[in-house]
């Protein structure tokens, strides 16, 4: 049974889907992060999400179709979670989120670098960013660039340069 909607609006829609406070940091975090198992979302939480809250997201996601959910083969009571073509496809949303962050909000310097590459890059960093989070999640063919080692470098070179 579908749940009913306020209206056919897309921008109504996607907010249904996604406009809750942990969708996109869930969907960002294993889009950035690859963080695939509940436990490392949950302990590598940037914001601190409930346990609760985890759980309740990555079913809703998952019942949403941005998610898919698969037995981890490497231990029976893991879930290895998935980002769906849907999800894939947030990349630009996400990008132009974390624009708009950096100039309209006190962001972190070192938690703001993929942003700022990503607005940078523009719309051909995203769609190397989407092949190669095709090849990651649905098992396409891997690209040649690997924008998220570009993305960590940055961050881990933000991280030493705020040390000094």
């Amino acid at each position: 049974m579908e749940k009913p909607v306020r209206s056919g609006c897309p921008i109504n829609l996607t907010l249904e889907t996604l406009g809750d406070r942990w969708s996109l940091i869930v969907i960002r975090d294993i889009m950035f992060g690859n963080r695939r198992h509940y436990r490392d979302l949950l302990n590598n939480s940037e914001e601190g999400i409930a346990s609760n809250i985890l759980a309740d997201r990555l079913k809703k996601l998952t019942e949403a179709g941005l998610l898919s959910a698969a037995p981890d083969p490497s231990h029976k009571q893991k879930t290895i979670y998935s980002l769906t073509e849907p999800a894939i496809e947030l990349v630009p949303l996400l990008a132009q989120m974390g624009a708009w962050g950096r100039r309209h909000t006190p962001a972190s310097r070192e938690l703001s670098i993929r942003a700022q590459l990503l607005e940078e890059g523009g719309p051909p960093m995203w769609n190397a960013f989407m092949k190669e989070l095709r090849a990651l999640h649905l098992g396409a063919r891997p690209p040649r660039r690997s924008v998220t080692r570009e993305l960590n470098a940055a961050y881990e070179a933000e991280l030493v340069a705020g040390k000094d």
